[in-house]
């Protein structure tokens, strides 16, 4: 599609909210005008409307130790009881929780009945090695059935669980487990990936004997898997398939405190140790559920719901795990990759399972585009109603796409901003409320207050302007903190603009409508020329040219301009690549769209992007390339060859 009518089609294209939907969306625009009117209020509503509280809470917010929340005070909960016994108390315990297809073919029926006796079991099993409340457990494993059960048996025992992305190295593992002072260890043998095993618990092993501290894990749980062969030892470690199959399948879930922390995780900062990130239980579920509900728009008893995403992320950790399940959904657990066996692999467990709504990633969707339209179009996704992207800022070609090939051209598009650190999704559009901007973020949802600051810290609505995006009032899924340092947490989100704002640390603008757009990470908006500039702006001008399938763009840094801009882009199937004349040729289109300033330095076509295995994009490696330095850790790549490749093609386009 050219920038001429791409453009024209954003102009043509009709994204009010369609009457029908709006008539049965959970979502209302009243819902903004309740939170501003009554901030405290609104959120102990969503609390006691979404969640059954064991002991009715006090007070809402507690702020007076600012910046350490305190939600739904005097509170007490279990979370695992919230996602399983109450829908079985219910009657819905035929209702089916979980359609899992592993990466083989093979599939499982989980219904709510069936996951309230295997959360048990492994709770039983997890408490006879050992393990009580405030205990932290690890959870190092693919996208299983058994993962669920694990992280759902840790909730119902108030263990607070921390769950490791299984692509992270023996090394990252050791850290985390480490810092956690976890006692227990649940992973598989290994994992499935692309037809063949890969190891998992040989990492454990090594996290374990790494370094000369001694560890503090006491117990392995291993869930065989793949049948790959491992090392054992008797006396640390135990079959899943011995230990919790012959379980009780019955189990009592204790309450715990509101504040009582539910999970640890790990963000893998570029440099020094990773921030264990804690979130606790109330404020936590509640927003997961609320958010999961109003922006989803999920109706339990009539949708099927799928997130693309990892267990080991934070999204899969609230749009997997507790948000959907204390909604009481059906959703779809798919172990595999997008295309293992075949590049239809999604859209046919789409027609499979008729999912009704469906949240991926950015990058996923333009890999989807990199491969052609002809893949979705076999595929009968008529179901679908409702669309999600997460990760990153969605540029309006990728969103175009999703919305006709995936979406039909009628389903509504909800471009989610959050963080690890904030838990839940925190601006979007509200489906069926929203009129829709293609590339936006557009708003705080009701219940979260937002602004863009200038360099001095003033608030301000001028459009176009680039700013920091920060958050004004507490949220009920805010972090509580990172495990074991008080002052880092302070230091890291609330320092920048003083105590009054939490700052995202990305840079964000408004547009003419008001609406926000995410400019990507602060670290990633370059300064050329004293011009800041959004690496995220001009990796969607580079994608707007017909060309061009996907494309990463880092700073490096210039002695003339301070900063210079290096573009690495993948070309679409059929496109060809003429050498200097391609590279020249997007260099200028570049400065088309954006202006001269925004011309990258370099540009290098590529055949792939490092990514991790959750499809991120890691930009610091690409940097790394661009600055001529030693390429820094690959562990966390799917491909760690990728970054040979790139450079040892390394070149440049120049004026």
């Amino acid at each position: 599609m050219t920038d001429d009518s791409l453009s024209s089609h954003l102009h043509e294209l009709d994204l009010s909210p369609d009457p029908a939907f709006t008539a049965q969306a959970n979502g209302t625009a009243e819902m903004y005008d309740e939170a501003a009117a009554d901030h405290e209020g609104f959120w102990a509503r969503q609390a006691r409307e979404r969640v059954t509280w064991a002991k009715d809470f006090d007070t809402t917010l507690d702020w007076s130790e600012a910046p350490f929340a305190k939600w739904f005070v005097g509170g007490e909960l279990n979370v695992a009881y919230n996602c399983v016994d109450r829908h079985v108390e219910a009657g819905n315990g035929d209702r089916v929780a979980i359609h899992f297809e592993g990466e083989q073919g093979d599939t499982r029926t989980i219904t709510y009945a069936d996951l309230q006796r295997e959360v048990s079991k492994a709770a039983n099993a997890l408490a006879s090695l050992g393990v009580s409340t405030g205990d932290r457990v690890a959870v190092y494993m693919p996208m299983i059935p058994e993962t669920v059960f694990t992280m759902l048996a840790c909730a119902r025992l108030g263990a607070p669980h921390s769950v490791i992305f299984g692509g992270f190295s023996a090394e990252a593992l050791h850290t985390r487990i480490a810092d956690a002072e976890a006692k227990v260890v649940v992973t598989t043998d290994g994992q499935w990936r692309r037809g063949k095993p890969a190891p998992l618990k040989a990492a454990v092993d090594a996290a374990i004997h790494h370094g000369d501290d001694a560890s503090p894990v006491e117990k392995v749980l291993v869930v065989k898997r793949t049948d790959t062969e491992v090392e054992w030892d008797d006396e640390r470690d135990v079959w899943w398939h011995d230990l919790v199959e012959g379980q009780p399948d019955t189990h009592e879930a204790a309450p715990v405190d509101s504040e009582h922390p539910l999970f640890i995780l790990y963000t893998s900062g570029t440099t020094g140790k990773p921030k264990g990130i804690f979130h606790t239980t109330g404020g936590y579920l509640t927003q997961a559920a609320y958010t999961n509900a109003v922006v989803h728009d999920l109706h339990p008893e009539t949708d099927v719901y799928w997130c693309t995403a990892d267990v080991g992320w934070v999204t899969g950790h609230s749009y997997i795990v507790y948000g959907p399940l204390a909604n009481g959904a059906t959703q779809v657990l798919y172990e595999g990759t997008p295309d293992s066996p075949h590049q239809g692999r999604w859209w046919e467990i789409v027609e499979k399972y008729k999912v009704s709504i469906l949240y991926t990633a950015p990058t996923a969707i333009r890999t989807f585009m990199k491969w052609g339209t002809d893949i979705p179009a076999k595929y009968d996704m008529s179901s679908i109603r409702v669309l999600g992207s997460v990760g990153e800022p969605i540029n309006p070609e990728a969103w175009l796409w999703y919305r006709k090939h995936v979406g039909g051209d009628r389903a509504p598009i909800v471009d989610t901003w959050w963080q690890t650190e904030t838990g839940a999704i925190m601006i979007s559009p509200l489906p069926g409320v929203t009129t829709l901007e293609p590339g936006s973020a557009q708003r705080p949802i009701p219940g979260i207050s937002a602004e863009i600051l200038d360099d001095d810290g003033n608030p301000f609505t001028e459009a176009e302007k680039v700013g920091y995006l920060v958050l004004t009032k507490p949220w009920p899924s805010m972090l509580r903190g990172i495990w074991g340092d008080p002052e880092r947490y302070k230091e890291t989100y609330w320092s920048r603009f003083g105590p009054k704002y939490y700052f995202a640390g990305d840079g964000a603008k408004y547009d003419e409508k008001g609406n926000i757009w995410l400019l990507g990470r602060v670290d990633d908006v370059m300064n050329v020329s004293g011009h800041r500039l959004s690496t995220a702006e001009i990796e969607s001008a580079l994608v707007s040219h017909p060309s061009v399938a996907e494309a990463a763009v880092v700073g490096a840094a210039d002695e003339t301009t301070g900063q210079a801009v290096c573009a690495f882009v993948i070309l679409r199937g059929g496109a060809t690549d003429h050498g200097e004349e391609t590279v020249q040729e997007l260099r200028n289109h570049v400065a088309k769209e954006i202006g001269p300033i925004a011309k990258p330095r370099q540009v290098m076509i590529v055949q792939e992007l490092p990514k991790t295995r959750s499809g991120k994009i890691m930009r610091r490696l690409l940097k790394d390339v661009a600055e001529n330095r030693e390429v820094g850790d690959v562990t966390t790549l799917a491909d760690s060859s990728v970054m040979n490749l790139i450079k040892q093609g390394m070149s440049s386009g120049s004026d």
